[in-house]
Order: structure tokens, then C-alpha cells, then sequence
């Protein structure tokens, strides 16, 4: 069993001091009585909800990223902590306060302590690797059937969200079988009859799973019988499913991009050097060892661009497939810093290719602005692909086919993208300051809008479409990067938080995206005094 240590926080909640909890979705509140009169552009804003932060709640630093933490939840360090971090190097970079640097170092001390490598955990190959894990609700679920005497006969697995989730009831007749797959938290099912493992039989369950697949829940099969016979049943029963650990690559960049910043801040100061050049040289050296957990999903097409893909086999929805834009790019954020940091040609060459993909992605519209798609043009998902007729020839083996998708970038996902792109094009590393202006223009003509009352709003992708909710609208600081392009991305950021007032709490508990509320902030504190 992964050893669980029980968060600082924890301690201090024990210890008396103000609980909460986490609370169900990511949207954050309205709290009139704790919310007038906000400044969200001053430090006092964020200082005081980082020390709330740091009394609780999801994505503390000292817990794992799987659903083993205190949570239960897979992806808090990566989705929550990653932007806490994010949000004390913007502070940094705004005020110059060491204070944010010594905050920084007690996170980042506790965030590297809990590695895979220190937990001794591992991931679905059995590697205990120096990034972090994640699983349920991310990953493939696994149950095995057997029959009366234990002896393993079927391997189900399910590739669609949430598997844990999922019931499975087996009814066994005297010469065939009902499988019902249920999972309420999706709200599908899959019922299918009259099953045998009577290989030679139409009704042989892998093959009349392989011929409904993806189906409702993704569901693929495996016989794992040593000596099958046509008389095998699996037994009777209600099981449950299992999830396998998995390193996401945009997960280890989230991550390590706030930790390498501390480590550019720092080599870029002989003032700072000083004092923090020992923490420096092990963050440099444990972002090092992170991204290179991913170095054999890269990719190099034949133009010279870089992306990322999920290896066959591994057990999530699309293995064999490309990853979409914004998770190649999340894992080049940190590799941009890395470029800068050593000057490594090896790290220059992949931002450099991963900048010529994105470039390759992104389409002018008639208002010279760009707009891109969530998966890449081109690719396996956005074109879409069918099963071969055979699991062992198929590209994925968790989704046998699937696609086409080709919606627009989202909003959220889309400012991964751009703080990529901006951050390339500081470091010399792409793009050109036509791409910078037309990424400015994606904001503020396709992106930034008002409602029917003429109330500051956002629209969902970045093409424009629906105007999101207030749950969408609290994204939008994260696209500050591109503010240096046009101040007008700023102010409306701006006009957007005091429209919805978005605070830390939700009916007296701290709300799950609190982490990106604090680099928000940080964010709307950074444009506004000081752009880099």
C-alpha cells in the first residue's frame, strides 16, 4: 500500500484552526459578505487567500497526485498545487520579494517529496519513476472474471472516465452468460447476453465486445485463459473495476514549470544565487529527471515539428494517438525554461519543434486572429479511425476506433497554448511578433464579449461561439501572457473578477479551483504592475 503522510494542513485543521474541505465541481463562488470590495490586483488579495490556502484543501503540496491523497481525487498537484507554485513566481516577479521564493521552497521541498520514486509507488509498467502518477478517474479500468474455482478467464477494461465508478454484474446460465456494466456517475450501461468463451462460438464474448466497441463505456475484452475450453463460464457475482497509474506528461509539466521558473529566477540573479543556489541546482536536476519520464512519447513529423503521443498500450482512451495541443504543450512549458536555464541543444531543438507544430496548427481568421483546434489537424482523433478487425492490428487497443473530433480549443485548456507560445517567443525559441499580435486578437476579438445586459463575458473556444458561465469567465487571467500584446486583455480580466467576484470559499468550505484562483490573482497583480 502507497504510504499516505498526513498533510501539514491536516495538522494545523487538527490543531483547531479554520476547517475546510473540498466541495463537489471547480466553479467558485459568489460570497457577497466576503467579496465586497476585492482588489484583485493587490497583494494583500493574494497574500491573505494563500495563507488560507495553506490551511487546507484540495491540492496541498505534501499530497500525492493520485487518488491516494487526502482528496481522493487523481491530478491535485498537477490541476491545483501547480498553480499555486505558478502564482508565488508571478509574486516574485512583481514585487521581488524573497518571500515568495522561501514560500516557493517549502512547497516545491513538499511537492518532490512526494515523487513516485520517494513513495515508492509505480506506474501500470511497474517503473517507480521520478515524476507523479495518476489514475481513477483518468485512466483504463481493469476487472477479471473467473469461474467457480478462481481460475481467471476474462479481462474487462474500460477506457472511458471515471471506471472506478463502474459496477459489474455477471449472470452465469449453464452454458452462457450476462454481462451488465453500469457506471451512475457518467450515467451509462452496457448490458450484453447469450455470452460464451467458446472461442469457435459468434457469441465468444472478446469478439462480440471487439464488434460493439468503443460502445457507451469503452469497453475492450481479453481472454486470459492459459488452456481455454468451450465448457469455461465465469462465475456469478458483482464486481468491481480497478484503474491502472499512468504519468501524464501534461501533468509533469504543469508541475515543473513554476519549479524550473524558481530555477531561471535564480541562475538569472547573482543576488539570488546566493541564497538559493543549492535548492536551484535540485530543482534543476529534478525537472531534468521529470520531463525525460516522457521522453519516449516524443514525436517528430516530417516538417520539423515536435509533439507528444500516448504509446500503445498504455492503458488510457486513444493509446497509439497523439495527445491533444495543449498537453504536448504543457510538458514544453517547463522544456522552454529548461532551454533557457542550460542552454541544452537538445531542449532547444523540442521547444523549436513543438513551436513550428503549434504554428502549423493555428488558422488566421478574417479578423487576423488565430484560432486552433483542441486535438491536432491531421492527426488520428481530429480525422477520426476505424477498428482493422483485429485487436492485434488496430491502432489503439483501449479505443479499437474513434473520431472524428474536431472542436475548437476551449478557453482554459487554450491559455496552456499561450503561455507556451509566449513563453517560446521570449526565449527565441518560435514564433514571431505577428504571432504574438494575432494570439492577442484571438482574446479580444474572439474570446473577450459582453452578455445581452452588456455585462463583460467570454465566449467558450477560441473561435468564439457560446458565452460561457462564471465558471469559464474565472479562467481567463491565465491567458496574461498575451497582455503585454494588448493591454485590453488585462482590463477585461479584470472587469470579469469584478463582475463575478470569485472568492476562495463555497458555503464556508474552500471551493476545488482555489489553486487557479491564487495565479489568477497573481496574474491580474502581474499585468497590472509589472509585465515582463
Amino acid at each position: 500500500m502507497p504510504d499516505i503522510r498526513p498533510s501539514r494542513r491536516a495538522f494545523l485543521r487538527a490543531g483547531g484552526l479554520a476547517a475546510v474541505g473540498a466541495v463537489a465541481g471547480s466553479a467558485l463562488s459568489f460570497a457577497p459578505a466576503y467579496a465586497d470590495g476585492i482588489d484583485y490586483t493587490a497583494r494583500k488579495t493574494f497574500d491573505d487567500w494563500d495563507r488560507l490556502f495553506q490551511q487546507g484543501g484540495p491540492g496541498q503540496p505534501d499530497q500525492p497526485n493520485d487518488n491516494t491523497n487526502a482528496d481522493g481525487r487523481s491530478g491535485m498537484l498537477s490541476w491545483s498545487q501547480s498553480y499555486v507554485l505558478l502564482g508565488l513566481v508571478r509574486m516574485f516577479e512583481t514585487y521581488r520579494d524573497t518571500y515568495y521564493l522561501d514560500r516557493l521552497v517549502d512547497n516545491i521541498d513538499q511537492v518532490l517529496s512526494v515523487r513516485d520514486s520517494e513513495r515508492g509507488v509505480t506506474d501500470y509498467r511497474g517503473l517507480s519513476l521520478l515524476a507523479w502518477r495518476a489514475d481513477h478517474p483518468y485512466t483504463t479500468g481493469f476487472t477479471t472474471l473467473a469461474d467457480s474455482n478462481g481460475r481467471p478467464l476474462l479481462e474487462l477494461r474500460q477506457a472511458l472516465s471515471y471506471a472506478e465508478d463502474t459496477t459489474v454484474t455477471v449472470t452465469a446460465g449453464p452454458e452462457s452468460f450476462t454481462l451488465s456494466m453500469v457506471n451512475l456517475t457518467v450515467g451509462r450501461e452496457v448490458t450484453l447476453t447469450d455470452l460464451t468463451m467458446d472461442r469457435s462460438s459468434p457469441d465468444y464474448a472478446v469478439r462480440r465486445i471487439y464488434a460493439e466497441a468503443p460502445g457507451p463505456l469503452q469497453l475492450t475484452a481479453l481472454d486470459v485463459r492459459p488452456n481455454p475450453t468451450s465448457a469455461d463460464t465465469p462465475a456469478s457475482g458483482v464486481f468491481g473495476m480497478k484503474t491502472k497509474a499512468v504519468v501524464f506528461a501534461v501533468h509533469t509539466g504543469m508541475i515543473t514549470y513554476p519549479i524550473a521558473s524558481f530555477v531561471r529566477i535564480v541562475y538569472n540573479s547573482t543576488i539570488l544565487r546566493r541564497r538559493y543556489r543549492t535548492k536551484a541546482s535540485e530543482y534543476l536536476r529534478a525537472c531534468r529527471d521529470a520531463v525525460a519520464v516522457h521522453d519516449w512519447e516524443y514525436r517528430d513529423t516530417a516538417s520539423g515539428g515536435g509533439y507528444l503521443v500516448w504509446p500503445r498500450s498504455q492503458p488510457l482512451p486513444y493509446d497509439g494517438c497523439e495527445q491533444p495541443i495543449n498537453q504536448s504543450l504543457g510538458l514544453g512549458q517547463t522544456l522552454i525554461e529548461l532551454a533557457v536555464v542550460t542552454g541544452d541543444r537538445g531542449y532547444r531543438r523540442k521547444v523549436a519543434a513543438m513551436a513550428r507544430m503549434f504554428a502549423g496548427q493555428v488558422a488566421v481568421d478574417e479578423g487576423d486572429a488565430y484560432r486552433w483546434h483542441y486535438w491536432p489537424a491531421g492527426g488520428r482523433i481530429y480525422d477520426g479511425y476505424t477498428k482493422t478487425g483485429s485487436p492485434e492490428s488496430d491502432i489503439s487497443v483501449f479505443t479499437p476506433s474513434g473520431g472524428p473530433a474536431q472542436q475548437f480549443e476551449d478557453i482554459s485548456h487554450g491559455a496552456i497554448d499561450v503561455e507556451f507560445a509566449v513563453r517560446a517567443f521570449r526565449a527565441r525559441l518560435g514564433f514571431t511578433g505577428r504571432d504574438m499580435a494575432r494570439i492577442a486578437r484571438t482574446f479580444t476579438q474572439n474570446v473577450a464579449t459582453t452578455d445581452p445586459d452588456g455585462l463583460p463575458a467570454v465566449t467558450t473556444t477560441v473561435a468564439g461561439g457560446h458565452i460561457g458561465a462564471a465558471a469559464v469567465a474565472h479562467q481567463a487571467p491565465r491567458w496574461m501572457q498575451a497582455s503585454a500584446f494588448d493591454p485590453q486583455i488585462h482590463a477585461h480580466c479584470l472587469a470579469l473578477y469584478n463582475r463575478y467576484q470569485p472568492t476562495p470559499e463555497h458555503d464556508g468550505q474552500q471551493a476545488i479551483g482555489f489553486g487557479w484562483l491564487l495565479a489568477n490573482v497573481a496574474y491580474l497583480n502581474w499585468a497590472a504592475k509589472h509585465r515582463i
